[in-house]
């Protein structure tokens, strides 16, 4: 989704949102025996997967390598002499300091020669593929904004290593049984994906409010849908059981982070901000959404979480300094020039509670034409007023 976190970042490939910073990358040795200091070699048993082969797909291109490198090929980033092994939170951090070295130094008089100077430390501790181009000065807060973007999506791509990491840690160990690849992968994430039956009324819910407000240019199809039950969530959650208006909203991401995502959740993060300011965007809109994913192979991934938005406060100007809901609201939303017609929504009971679900096409919003929105943004800021719900697996045209 739109800026905060949930930034667009565009790359000469395509449309990336950027994700939370997780720094947890570990790094680990094989297992050695301790007589002769060779490694140990032992004949073990690998368990059948125990996911359906919908899941087994998911879980695969999410943890896949060759997806993770696209992807930072796709921002420029050399995977040379930055491999995915080699990632480290430590790595990153420097990254954001030197960004903040050079934000520092554009807000001094004359400083072009600082500012090549630090260009030159910061991709030289994040190395770029320019190819036969002179790397450029970072000498505009919209192209920090945009490395900014790129550190964060860099970080939930270790996020994933560290997950990846730590489940063949565990293969290391000399034991005779281990559990399916992907059935570790799956587990690591403390996250419980059910395949939603093609057939089921929710489904069609969904499928329902994909056509009716996506576009001709992506042209999104859905392949598969899971409900998505993170750890603890729950839980988080219920601290706005309080809170009416609840809504079934889009959330598009780059298929990098989400990994990250599922074991972590949206988050707000301190190098983010928007023209709603410092929050998790949503849409009504599948087409607002669709712009902010990145696919593998035209295959992409696309949430819907339930949003508690409670009292809304409206805007149609931008506001890219809040930081919270004013008082006496709970959420701010940007109302757009259109709005999938409300007379058309649907609930359906998640939790015991009654959430309201788009099905109509979107239709002039004549009291907000004047809006500097074309499309609906909902705006929370604080992570817990939201729940990830499904998680679709989407083929688009482009």
């Amino acid at each position: 989704m739109p800026r905060s976190r949930q930034e667009l970042w565009s790359s000469g490939c395509s449309l990336w949102m950027f994700p939370q910073i997780h720094p947890h990358l570990l790094s680990f040795s094989p297992k050695v025996d301790s007589v002769d200091g060779k490694a140990a070699t032992v004949s073990k048993n690998v368990l059948p997967c125990t996911l359906d082969e919908a899941t087994q797909k998911l879980i695969s291109l999410i943890f896949s390598n060759d997806m993770f490198k696209e992807a930072m090929e796709c921002m420029n980033l050399d995977i040379k002499k930055m491999p995915l092994g080699k990632l480290s939170k430590v790595q990153i951090a420097k990254g954001f300091e030197v960004l903040e070295e050079i934000e520092a130094a554009m807000n001094t008089p004359n400083q072009r020669n600082r500012l090549e100077e630090l260009s030159s430390k910061f991709f030289t501790t994040i190395p770029h593929n320019f190819g036969r181009n002179r790397p450029p000065v970072i000498s505009t807060k919209e192209i920090i904004e945009k490395k900014k973007e790129m550190l964060m999506v860099l970080a939930d791509i270790e996020l994933a290593q560290t997950l990846k990491s730590e489940t063949e840690k565990a293969q290391e160990e000399m034991i005779e049984k281990v559990p399916h690849q992907l059935d570790q992968d799956y587990a690591s994430l403390n996250c419980k994906l059910s395949l939603l039956d093609k057939k089921s009324k929710t489904y069609k819910i969904i499928e329902t409010y994909l056509k009716a407000t996506s576009d001709k240019y992506y042209n999104p199809t859905i392949v598969n849908v899971w409900e998505v039950d993170r750890d603890m969530e729950a839980e988080r959650f219920a601290e706005h059981d309080s809170l009416e208006n609840r809504r079934l909203l889009w959330h598009g991401t780059n298929i990098a982070v989400v990994a990250a995502i599922l074991k972590s959740g949206l988050r707000i993060m301190p190098h983010s901000g928007g023209r709603v300011g410092r929050g998790i965007y949503f849409a009504s809109e599948n087409s607002k959404s669709i712009c902010y994913v990145r696919t593998s192979n035209r295959t992409g991934v696309m949430f819907l979480s339930e949003v508690a938005l409670g009292k809304e406060h409206t805007i149609t100007e931008d506001q890219s300094s809040l930081k919270k809901a004013p008082s006496g609201f709970d959420s701010v939303v940007a109302r757009g020039r259109v709005e999938p017609d409300p007379s058309k929504d649907t609930t359906i009971t998640l939790g015991g509670k009654e959430v309201a679900v788009p099905q109509g096409k979107p239709k002039e919003q004549r009291q907000f034409s004047d809006s500097s929105f074309s499309n609906s943004e909902y705006l929370i800021y604080k992570e817990s007023q939201c729940r990830l719900r499904f998680l679709l697996e989407i083929n688009t045209r482009h």
